[in-house]
């Protein structure tokens, strides 16, 4: 997202008795390297504490933003050894026992995911969560456990390991689970479930998160996400309450190789996108044939704010991020609304008979 600077701040504190632009920039000069580009964001993180310091805000309203400070840097810290490595969050019940089909499923699941270079961040608890687990093996695995005030523990996969991070507050851990997932499957569950499934769908469908897969896991022959989607038709889309292209965002498999399947052919050719300016630029590991490209300009321009689709090389735009330069980029001035028709499109451009043939 960009950054926009908050003017107020600053100006707040250039009308009190001491210079405090002075001391912040003292100390984020002392601080921060003089070539980081996040130099003016950690300058208004200190005069966001500064300010609430100055307005003494109640204990709680304190406490809350320490927490939440020292949650998200800790987490940042711990999460950089895996930055390059693609993870699949897994949501389902704690509740499912070890003799139930979909725990036999969930650890094949896990198995699946890691044999195609695949993490697996889970809850950390016991049911779905340790069964994946179990599956993946500690290596492929990252549990995200939530403190409670009666006894918890995190499963036997990952309990006592580096790779178990627990957060005090469950927005937080909400956060790192959408942040860090290059997709989503879903297990039969209770309201938690459910929960994270309406919640990720909610922020894809408005563009707040980044557009990746996210499966509907159930048994062979199982019901409960039939039943969910059944509801979500008729009741959702049926009565506009969502767009019917926003059923793109879902996919229901009934096994694990199937979710996993769906998962490879979602980053066969995408590899990422991001905002640059008032473009959306998406990065590809294969350029696009002129066909392919004549194809996107007439059957997705109600995508585009104006202009249509170019396919360019690695741009001066993108030098924060040196190691992509190989990958080409499709950039269109994009309507940032209908992210269901953005899956279509990306569903396109994976299939190989579009891609450019090499010389």
């Amino acid at each position: 997202m960009p950054f926009e600077p908050d003017e107020f701040l600053s100006r707040h504190f250039q009308t009190s008795g001491v210079d405090i632009n002075a001391l912040v920039d003292a100390l984020v000069d002392e601080t921060v390297p003089e070539t980081s580009p996040n130099l003016p964001l950690y300058r208004e993180m200190l005069y966001t504490v500064i300010r609430m310091a100055q307005a003494d805000r109640n204990r709680w309203d304190a406490k809350i933003m320490l927490q939440t400070l020292r949650e998200m840097e800790l987490a940042f810290s711990r999460l950089e050894q895996f930055k390059r490595r693609r993870k699949v969050t897994v949501f389902g019940s704690a509740r499912t026992p070890p003799e139930h089909p979909l725990y036999a499923q969930a650890r094949e699941l896990g198995r699946t995911l890691a044999r195609h270079g695949l993490m697996v961040i889970t809850g950390a608890g016991g049911g779905i969560m340790a069964a994946t687990h179990e599956g993946a093996g500690l290596e492929n695995s990252l549990g995200f456990n939530i403190t409670l005030p009666f006894e918890q523990h995190a499963n036997a996969t990952v309990e006592g390991t580096p790779n178990l991070m627990s957060f005090h507050f469950f927005f937080v851990r909400k956060l790192f689970f959408v942040k860090e997932a290059d997709a989503l499957i879903l297990c039969p569950g209770g309201f938690g479930t459910l929960d994270e499934a309406l919640e990720v769908l909610t922020l894809i469908q408005t563009g707040k998160s980044p557009l990746v897969p996210v499966v509907l896991l159930d048994e062979p022959g199982g019901t409960y996400w039939a039943d969910a989607l059944q509801f979500i038709r008729k009741q959702l889309e049926g009565n506009r309450y969502i767009l019917p292209s926003d059923m793109h965002l879902l996919h229901l498999a009934n096994s694990a190789e199937e979710a996993t399947e769906e998962i490879a052919q979602f980053y066969r050719n995408y590899h990422s996108s991001r905002w640059i300016k008032d473009r959306f630029v998406i990065r590809l590991h294969h350029a696009l044939s002129e066909a392919a490209l004549e194809h996107l300009r007439s059957e997705f321009t109600d995508l585009c704010l104006g202009g249509t689709f170019e396919q360019q090389a690695y741009g001066d735009s993108e030098q924060d991020e040196p190691e992509l330069r190989h990958l080409t980029s499709l950039a269109f001035v994009f309507n940032a609304r209908d992210h269901g028709r953005l899956r279509q499109l990306l569903d396109f451009i994976n299939l190989s008979p579009n891609w450019a043939v090499k010389a």
